[in-house]
């Protein structure tokens, strides 16, 4: 990717490490998706040796961490509530290579959402990054570097220790886009949660069994993976050859099929939580594709 010429975002805190076990969070937190997901894959991973693959797949459980969703990009209705200040006092918690292309992408995200919640009659929000390392405490509750990268919706922050990268190296997921698509994703999370629907979903997760909720859920990642696209596709000055691949060998890596199977666990869809490998790969194109966010109803459309 070409990054060289792109601003660093703003809205940046280095939030380093803190103490703290494992604790509640707010109101909105990720605590049902989060520790869902944990929880449906630990049988896979008890008893078994914890060797590299295996901890890497633990990490990766946690990649996309639940955010709250949206139904339709169109449906956004009036202006996000305002955020308290947290920004970085400039770009000072940027301060390494790995921050600094995670703060470069930020800052695209920001121009590119921008325009477009102005084209649909709504004013934009950004978002808040975190970085942290090992531990530290967000919106949602605690955060881990076990966790992956994630989104709270509590304080419109996303989450990020960049040493997850790294993992994602060793899971033949690297490259600079695949990076990005990872703080895209996330960033996915954000916008529904500007588009004034994620009540919606949270209140049909309540009211359905948990195979139901499970598959709202699928819907609400495989469309943060479409507005991911959505991203690339709004700004080809910064794309190189190879990079869209990079994006579908993460999003390969990480869907739920692949995770099972890597597990050494049969596949069983009604346990999926982020959607099949071919889902994620899916919907991450047609983004790229179409650049057009409202062909990322994930909700109304068959997936």
């Amino acid at each position: 990717m070409r990054l060289d010429d792109l601003d660093p975002s703003d809205n940046v805190r280095d939030l380093g490490r803190s103490g703290g076990g494992f604790g509640g969070g707010g109101g909105g937190g990720m605590g049902g998706g989060l520790i869902g997901i944990l929880f449906s894959y630990l049988p896979m991973l008890l008893g078994r040796k914890l060797g590299c693959g295996t901890i890497a797949i633990i990490a990766v459980v946690g990649f996309f961490v639940v955010s709250s969703g949206a139904l339709n990009f169109g449906g956004m209705t009036g202006a996000p509530t305002e955020q308290a200040a947290g920004g970085s006092g400039g770009n000072v918690a940027c301060d390494t290579a790995a921050e600094m292309e995670s703060c470069k992408i930020v800052g695209s995200l920001e121009k590119t959402w921008t325009p477009l919640f102005a084209q649909a009659g709504a004013r934009f929000q950004p978002a808040t990054l975190n970085f942290f390392d090992q531990q530290n405490q967000s919106g949602c509750g605690v955060a881990q570097a076990a966790m992956g990268p994630f989104y709270c919706p509590a304080d419109q922050g996303i989450y990020i220790d960049t040493a997850f990268f790294a993992q994602m190296e060793q899971m033949g997921a690297g490259g600079d886009f695949a990076r990005a698509y990872v703080v895209a994703h996330e960033y996915g999370h954000h916008i529904q949660t500007l588009e004034g629907t994620s009540d919606q979903v949270r209140q049909a997760q309540a009211r359905a069994s948990q195979a139901e909720g499970n598959a709202i859920q699928v819907r609400m990642e495989l469309q943060a993976d479409c507005y991911a696209g959505v991203w690339a596709a709004k700004n080809p000055q910064i794309i190189e050859p190879g990079d869209l691949e990079e994006g579908m060998r993460a999003a390969n890596a990480i869907g739920d099929d692949t995770l099972m199977r890597n597990a050494g666990q049969s596949v069983s869809q009604e346990n999926f939580t982020h959607g099949s490998s071919e889902q994620r790969m899916t919907w991450l194109r047609r983004g790229a594709q179409t650049g057009d966010p409202t062909q990322c109803d994930t909700f109304n459309a068959r997936i």
